[in-house]
């Protein structure tokens, strides 16, 4: 089989973050590195090798950067945000690649890679139906190691009325008493309570702290989830990047444990030849997805639109153990989870008892 190679778009979550490649903007305000970053265009910021299925099938790939930070996604006028997706598009295409994931802000921008798609010489996909599937399989195993019985407990969805929201709550609530299905609007998010077993639909954020369990997955570019919104003892997987949770609660909760979704082991000695935060050989579950693909020899547009399916997740859940994709622990803030934090939130939980 021939190989079909991947490029992958990561941007700077913060202006600051430019940096790194361009030390100056330490010393400027945000403002002024964002009105840098937009005479800035799209470039390849790193090539990807060793990506080896257990199948023996290869790929590689790139990183290409897109500078726009969060704010710059929601505030500059859409066609503006989608041509500069588009050009990432075409760097991938001229780079030979066949299939592009598109990463955190770009993957919930606008119409969720729909318009990127029908404007792309190539294969897109969001990452997203992986993202679900790992949110889901990380949560389920961060309540068994804190020895939290999912049959008696609440479970809050952050961001329910979105792709991901939607269907990690359909997933999870049959396997708890009740689920708080959270939205900013009360109608469509008493839609999706609709589908969900024992949903409740509601807008008040506050309402947070009678979960056990909090999945949250907003495209806020803000923290929407404070210490003060936790009840002792409980687990927020945050599948969200920027975060949904404020740094605070590492440093004011030490009873609760938040937990990044979707951090994954990639088969292969593999390189990325960029640093975004995560261990060697291990990445975003988006990522993932687009690789696991490229490795199946599916150049074709996985998931678009604002809507994952259940059938979606179960095929990468499939593919993922066909080419030897897994979750690699927990992080969180950045940092791995030892086992110190699950007692301490274990007995945080025997204590409410």
């Amino acid at each position: 089989m021939t190989m079909v190679r991947f490029a992958f778009i990561v941007h700077p979550i913060t202006p600051k973050d430019i940096a790194r490649k361009h030390p100056a903007a330490k010393l400027m305000p945000d403002a002024a590195i964002e009105a840098m970053m937009r005479t800035m265009k799209p470039s390849v910021a790193s090539r990807i090798t060793g990506v080896e299925s257990i199948t023996g099938a290869k790929t590689e790939g790139i990183f290409i950067g897109l500078p726009l930070t969060p704010t710059m996604f929601l505030e500059d006028p859409l066609e503006l945000v989608y041509d500069k997706i588009v050009a990432c598009c075409d760097i991938a295409a001229d780079e030979g690649c066949q299939i592009i994931g598109l990463g955190a802000f770009t993957s919930v921008v606008g119409d969720g890679g729909v318009t990127v798609a029908s404007r792309s010489k190539i294969a897109v996909t969001t990452g997203n139906s992986y993202t679900v599937a790992t949110a889901i399989e990380g949560t389920l195993l961060a309540c068994q190691q804190v020895g939290l019985t999912t049959a008696g407990a609440t479970l809050a969805v952050v961001g329910a009325t979105g792709a991901i929201g939607r269907t990690c709550a359909i997933c999870l609530a049959p396997a708890f008493a009740k689920t708080l299905l959270v939205g900013r609007d009360q109608a469509r998010t008493e839609a999706v309570a609709a589908q969900v077993a024992r949903g409740e639909a509601t807008t008040d954020m506050h309402r947070v702290r009678e979960a056990d369990v909090i999945v949250t997955v907003t495209s806020s570019d803000t923290a929407v989830i404070q210490p003060e919104d936790l009840k002792p003892g409980s687990i927020v997987c945050d599948v969200a990047r920027p975060r949904d949770v404020s740094v605070r609660v590492a440093k004011e909760r030490p009873d609760v444990l938040v937990i990044e979704g979707g951090v994954v082991s990639v088969p292969g000695d593999v390189d990325f030849g960029l640093d975004f935060g995560f261990p060697p050989k291990t990445a975003y579950a988006c990522m993932s997805e687009t690789m696991m693909l490229a490795l199946d020899g599916r150049a074709e547009s996985f998931t678009l639109g604002k809507d994952v399916t259940v059938e979606q997740v179960e095929e990468t859940q499939r593919l993922a153990r066909k080419h030897g994709f897994h979750l690699s622990g927990f992080r969180s803030f950045e940092k791995a989870v030892d086992q110190t934090t699950i007692e301490r939130v274990r007995a945080a939980r025997t204590a409410l008892v």
